[in-house]
This record gives structure tokens, sequence and C-alpha cells, in this order.
């Protein structure tokens, strides 16, 4: 299919399917993550709504996505990068969520936490460049931002990351899954393969296990920001199939 007859279809199926898209940012950032994805959907007609996590634990996450859930007029296509999977898989119960997308994620089984799904698989490199302080939150070195977690961004762009991550609750990632909502509705997952965060084997299993229709994009992390389009499309696509 080429990609003139892929854009003619994904616009054929946006008419009859899923109008809001809800999108959940990970560790280590904020709701800006998607700013390179986020016009791509509107240029669509999509209506889009990016989360702002506090990142203080899993209820205050899953509550404010809640929120912005409830704020739209009609289904919605939920979508999680990175620890915001685990919010979406808790989240994505709510009665309006139609669907789920996980991008360079994890999506925790029932009673597990983040840390228990990652450490499934072997450590990765930028798990050494994780950094505690006095209040119990996480942040990310120099060194991770620009070799592990943005290795392919521009320097610019990986300077605006360290600038403005947003550090995570440590207890957070210990915090379990009550209902995994990937049991219930339909999925879609993007693989980052030069992943340096999360497993990308590890990736791959949890698409498999939630039978979710996969693309793997060779990317950082950072999926979204490394290769706007390619994400943007698998949004799409499931919007317009729901």
């Amino acid at each position: 299919m080429t990609n003139q007859t892929r854009e003619t279809t994904v616009d054929q199926a946006i008419k009859t399917g899923i109008k809001n898209v809800v999108l959940v940012h990970g560790t280590w950032a904020d709701g800006s993550s998607w700013g390179k994805v986020i016009p791509l959907l509107e240029a669509k007609g999509l209506h889009v709504r990016a989360v702002q996590n506090p990142l203080t634990s899993l209820g205050d996450d899953v509550a404010a996505t809640k929120r912005a859930i409830e704020l739209q007029d009609g289904p919605v296509l939920l979508v999680g990068h990175s620890w915001g999977g685990v919010v979406i898989t808790e989240a994505g119960n709510h009665d309006q969520v139609a669907g789920l997308v996980y991008v360079a994620a994890v999506a925790p089984e029932e009673g597990q936490s983040f840390l228990d799904t990652v450490q499934t698989a072997p450590a990765t490199p930028g798990n050494d460049q994780i950094r505690p302080d006095a209040y119990g939150f996480v942040s990310m070195s120099p060194t991770g931002i620009f070799e592990d977690f943005a290795q392919d961004l521009p320097e610019a762009e990986q300077k605006l990351i360290l600038a403005t991550q947003g550090p995570q609750a440590f207890t957070a990632l210990t915090e379990k899954i009550t209902k995994a909502a990937w049991k219930q509705k339909p999925s879609w997952f993007i693989v980052a393969a030069n992943d340096r965060m999360i497993n990308p084997d590890l990736e791959r299993t949890l698409a498999q296990k939630l039978n979710a229709k996969t693309l793997e994009i060779p990317t950082s992390h950072v999926a979204m920001l490394a290769d706007p389009e390619a994400v943007a499309s698998v949004i799409l696509e499931a919007a317009g199939t729901l």
C-alpha cells in the first residue's frame, strides 16, 4: 500500500470512527511530549487532549486521565507512552474508552506494578542513569537523557527534555493494577526497537500478550518525538477502526 493510498484509507475510516483522543505522557515528561503528534491528529479532524500527569502516584495520574476522558464528548481512544501505559491500563476501564494505544509502554497484568513488569526482562542501560532525590522522586541524569532516553533527537530537543523533565514519585512505580483494561478493549502497540529505557523485547512480549496490532519502528524511547508520523499513523488507524 502506498503512503497516498494509506492516507486515503485512514481519512475514509476517520469519518466514521472515534473522534476523541486522550494522550497520556510518561515519566520525566509532560503533555508537551506529544507536541509533534497533536497537529498531525488534529489535521485529520480528531479532537485531542494531552493529560498533565502529576506523577505523584498511580491513583493521581489515573484520576487526571479520567478527568480528561470525561471532558470529551463521546467515545475516546486512550494513548499512553512509557509509564503512561500503566496509567491507561487502569484508566482505560472507563466506560467512554473504546480502545488503547501503547507507545513504547508498559502494560501490566492485574496485580502487577510498573516495576514488577519491567523486571521480567533484562535491565536496560538507562536504568543506571536514574537518580533519586531526598523527597522520594526520581529523575534522569543528563547522560541518561542524551544517551538512553532520547539518543536519536537533535541536541536542542534533548536539552529541552532535560530542562523540563517531570520527576516521578518512586512509590508510584510499585503501585499495582487492579483491573487491566486491555483484557476487554482492543489494543495497538508501537515497539521502539532502539529503546534503552524499556527493553524492546519486553515491549514485543507485551504486544503479543495483548494481542495488539503492532508496529515496530527504529527509534529511541521517545518514539512520538523521534518519528511522530509513524506514531500518528497508528493512532489514526486505531481511531478509524473503532
